[in-house]
């Protein structure tokens, strides 16, 4: 019996996410009295998951699965969580690992819990703690099927080293034509930016910056901090940016460590998938603004002149 976790990659590199599944999942094999096993495709450095504590890295290589594909990814992972006699499967909840994992659990005929935020409470019965109702409380469940599969939540463990000396090993999975089922002919790639699923840090901005013209300055304060560019949906249905940058409930979940809103006043759907963010930040001029409710700093003023003034402090205190 082992803990499987899948350590997804991008173009052979590990997510920031890898590393803590890898270290949710040692901790969690440690509760089981097994050992971890981690499940890596078309990764290199596949050393680098003994830091965190995998025991065995079984290393999948498959030209086939060179783009993220759900149903051939879910093959993938059944097939080594059967060879490798896994009770437990544990995967990210990024939006590729939200896919996969229902599909998991239903493949292995396994319980399954999303946006997990803690360690099991307990392992009979295997309890854990997980997000619910758009992140505005928390829920103890109880998963009581004999195979359980876990997303964790970003950010919610943490990335905690615990060096093992592991072994890696091959595995030829079995892809079928129907395994492949939708092909991507061609997929375009932002290249030199930090994606908004691995940013620590995410400035975003609303209508209030009054066109795209002047996103200039969002650009430029995520460059100083490190961050990935955002924007409200309004922003995006007026083309100003594109819809891959589109935050909210309706667009891409966030859950950053901090997490910044220039002029943006904070609608509902908005607040709903920005709120797993640790730390969020409101610029607005209008005091009464909802995101205000929601936000743990808060500044009310007038973007245009706040921005500049933020990003030359920032700069100064790097050079300091």
């Amino acid at each position: 019996m082992s803990v499987l976790v899948f350590a997804d990659s991008a173009e052979g590199k590990f997510k920031k996410s890898a590393f803590e599944v890898v270290s949710y999942g040692k901790k969690v094999a440690e509760q089981l009295g097994s050992n971890l096993v981690a499940l890596t495709i078309n990764a290199n450095n596949n050393e680098e998951l003994y830091t965190y504590g995998a025991d065995k890295v079984v290393s999948v290589s498959n030209d086939s699965l060179s783009t993220f594909n759900a149903k051939a990814y879910t093959s993938v992972i059944k097939q080594v969580a059967d060879a490798e006699s896994s009770l437990v499967v544990i995967l990210d909840s990024s939006i590729d690992g939200l896919f996969v994992a229902p599909m998991v659990a239903v493949a292995l005929d396994a319980g399954y819990a999303s946006n997990v935020v803690a360690l099991p409470s307990a392992t009979s019965p295997f309890t854990v703690k997980r997000k619910a109702f758009s992140n505005k409380a928390f829920s103890n469940t109880v998963i009581s099927t004999d195979k359980k599969v876990i997303g964790v939540a970003k950010n919610s463990y943490g990335i905690h080293e615990n060096s093992v000396s592991g072994t890696i090993v091959s595995f030829e999975a079995s892809i079928s034509d129907s395994d492949l089922g939708v092909k991507s002919e061609n997929i375009e790639k932002v290249t030199g930016k930090i994606t908004i699923a691995d940013a620590d840090t995410v400035v975003s901005a609303g209508r209030g910056l009054k066109g795209p013209e002047n996103w200039g300055m969002i650009e430029e304060l995520a460059d100083v901090l490190g961050a990935a560019t955002a924007c409200s949906k309004p922003v995006s249905d007026l083309g100003w940016r594109p819809h891959g940058e589109h935050v909210g409930q309706t667009g891409k979940p966030v859950a950053s460590n901090l997490y910044i809103a220039i002029g943006i006043s904070g609608a509902i759907q908005h607040l709903a998938g920005i709120n797993a963010s640790k730390v969020k930040v409101v610029i607005n001029t209008d005091p009464e603004a909802p995101f205000f409710k929601a936000a743990d700093y808060g500044i009310v003023g007038d973007a245009f002149e706040v921005v500049p003034k933020l990003i030359e402090k920032l700069k100064a205190f790097k050079q300091a």
